[in-house]
């Protein structure tokens, strides 16, 4: 899949996965990724675009990451399912 990621907060762009031209890949419901992802992505098909939007605590909660999102952060993600498998 492809993404981009940004804080609801100020709309800043923290992450993108075609800014690197390299997709992300993870499996469902393994605890790879943050809750919200599990949950966002559930159900998307392949070709498909979804917008998520995700609470802090299905998020990074109150720490953050990486000083890169802030503590609390609701996150809203445009994620681009390219395959499956």
């Amino acid at each position: 899949m492809h993404y981009v990621g940004v804080a609801w907060s100020d709309g800043q762009q923290f992450d993108a996965s075609w800014d690197r031209n390299d997709t992300f890949e993870f499996r469902l419901g393994a605890g790879q990724v943050i809750a919200g992802w599990d949950q966002g992505v559930a159900g998307m098909k392949v070709g498909g675009r979804r917008s998520i939007t995700i609470p802090s605590h299905l998020g990074y909660g109150d720490r953050g990451a990486g000083g890169v999102i802030k503590g609390g952060e609701t996150l809203v993600f445009v994620v681009d399912l390219l395959n499956v498998g």
